[in-house]
């Protein structure tokens, strides 16, 4: 990325000094910075856009494959896949974790594992352009219900170091309740039934005490 800035300064400038006007190094270098502002939130205005404007359909990876490419230290993968469309048609479609649309768009990029079925929307006519509906995905429900138990488990910690402080009781009913009330039904039913118990604990001391 770096490299191809550097070319684009350098061809900007050689215009400029082809032309005797430094008004298209200067045009270089905007149309440069817009160009990398644009790869970086691109893929959330294109998914932005099929969720408002899209059809429904569902996809699944076929094939992933680590690339040479890094993006903040990690390496980019690419991503074959085959899109099933609202009228049962099949689509080949294929992206990278550079270009993959996500909603809705948050900082993490979560790719759905190979081999499971996810939710897309698309334009009908343009079905090869997707954006992946992590949200309503078996992968990304899975993920969203992992990060909420992480938020309990950190109340349970806190709870643990310091059992009869009551400010971190009261936390950490409100995480339990909080993610019973979301979650019940999509969590791991032990996990749940777990749950339910470190509940009763907290509401009847005496009954069971609190893990």
């Amino acid at each position: 990325m770096l490299i191809l800035f550097l070319a684009g300064l350098f061809v900007g400038a050689c215009i400029a000094e082809w032309r005797k006007n430094k008004a298209w190094q200067l045009l270089a270098f905007a149309g440069l910075m817009f160009g990398g502002f644009y790869c970086f939130i691109g893929s959330s205005i294109n998914a932005l856009f099929l969720h408002q404007f899209g059809t429904y359909g569902s996809a699944v990876i076929t094939h992933e494959e680590q690339t040479n490419s890094t993006l903040n230290d990690q390496y980019i993968w690419a991503y074959d896949g085959v899109l099933r469309t609202a009228d049962g048609r099949d689509v080949k479609i294929s992206f990278d974790t550079m270009s993959a649309s996500l909603y809705p768009p948050r900082n993490e990029i979560d790719i759905p594992p190979e081999g499971e079925r996810f939710v897309v929307k698309y334009i009908p006519g343009f079905e090869r352009n997707v954006a992946i509906m992590r949200d309503e995905s078996a992968f990304g429900i899975r993920l969203i219900v992992e990060k909420a138990s992480q938020d309990v488990e950190g109340a349970a910690n806190q709870l643990a170091a310091s059992p009869g402080n009551h400010e971190f009781q009261q936390e950490y009913r409100q995480a339990l309740v909080q993610f019973l009330n979301r979650y019940a039904n999509q969590a791991d039913p032990a996990l749940v039934t777990h749950y339910r118990a470190e509940l009763q604990a907290l509401d009847h001391p005496g009954s069971e005490a609190a893990q």
